[in-house]
């Protein structure tokens, strides 16, 4: 049998640099070359960020996924708090049980309760403040940027985006211990410390029989050594100080996370609690001042000398020729440590 014959590829139909062989890819041409390598057309509205282009597509899903997470770490924080209101509810209403069960069960279980509530108060204090971090975060973010697209208005305010950035290099509380607890003891704990003191009267009175009269009534509040007199001050000085301490904490308002309308979300007491910022900030420009100092001191001539140290106007330190120096007498410069 006769072999299979293939037809031939025509010698002319491609160029030498262009020849096609089988299961070879062919390299496109100059034209192509050029057309792919050429870069897109620059985009007004983009931006340069670390060598990286950043379209607004791009800020707009980090705005989102940044709002997302914030959301997440504010909701994290807000249950811790319901966890630790919860401890304090529990407690209570335990303690009140026992107490009221019998007749034979001690009264001095609630004031003892009363001490840990308080502890509780300071422990969800801390982690209101934490809480607020993230809040206040997530309210910025509202009110700057997605109040803006859903109505945008003629002027459009950049603080929100300086704060935030501000915010995440150098992180801090957003509101003070003494305003977080003040908040915490108005809105939940102190019912519990009311509750708590009116209890304990009437555990002192009812049990085992009531009564007759205050004389009896004080030697009932007596605690071993202690005796009703003294019980009955702690209690007063007690419950005194925390009613005072949850009044007098009524001004302050520093805290930006909560629910709050435009007109009444202050954004600028945000500035008044950046004190660290603004330290740091100051400390920085000191910082800067005295480098600059130290640089125009490297360009200026040693006393007695004719010529420059350096020579250079650049206020790089550049070590001085040795010809130089053998004119010249060898006095050691002083090193200057700069903090």
């Amino acid at each position: 049998m006769k072999p299979e014959m293939r037809p031939r590829t025509p010698t002319g139909s491609l160029s030498g640099g262009e020849r096609q062989h089988t299961g070879s890819f062919r390299p496109p041409s100059t034209q192509t070359k050029e057309t792919a390598a050429a870069p897109a057309d620059k985009s007004p509205d983009s931006f340069t960020v670390l060598g990286r282009k950043l379209s607004p597509a791009d800020f707009n899903t980090a705005m989102v996924h940044f709002y997302r997470g914030e959301v997440q770490r504010s909701n994290t924080w807000r249950n811790r708090l319901d966890t630790t209101t919860n401890w304090a509810v529990l407690t209570a209403g335990a303690t009140l049980s026992f107490a009221f069960s019998s007749s034979e069960n001690p009264h001095f279980v609630i004031p003892i309760n009363s001490v840990l509530v308080s502890f509780f108060l300071f422990m969800e204090a801390r982690r209101y403040r934490y809480y607020e971090i993230w809040a206040s975060r997530v309210r910025v973010i509202e009110t700057g940027y997605f109040a803006q697209l859903l109505s945008p208005s003629a002027t459009q305010d950049q603080e929100w985006a300086e704060h935030l950035a501000a915010d995440m290099r150098t992180p801090h509380f957003t509101i003070s211990e003494w305003e977080a607890v003040g908040r915490r003891l108005r809105r939940n704990y102190l019912w519990i410390f009311i509750l708590l003191a009116v209890s304990w009267n009437l555990k002192v009175y009812l049990h085992p029989f009531p009564a007759r009269g205050f004389e009896m009534f004080v030697r009932r509040a007596s605690i071993g050594s202690l005796s009703g007199e003294v019980m009955l001050m702690l209690g007063i000085i007690f419950n005194a100080v925390v009613l005072i301490f949850a009044f007098a904490t009524v001004r302050l308002k520093q805290a930006t996370g909560e629910v709050l309308p435009d007109h009444e979300f202050n954004f600028h007491p945000i500035r008044t609690v950046t004190t660290t910022l603004s330290r740091a900030t100051k400390q920085r420009r000191v910082t800067e001042r005295r480098t600059k100092r130290a640089r125009q001191r490297t360009r200026t001539t040693r006393p007695g000398h004719t010529g420059a140290l350096t020579g250079n106007l650049s206020g790089e330190w550049k070590r001085p020729d040795t010809g130089e120096l053998q004119q010249t007498d060898r006095e050691p410069v002083a090193e200057e440590t700069l903090t």
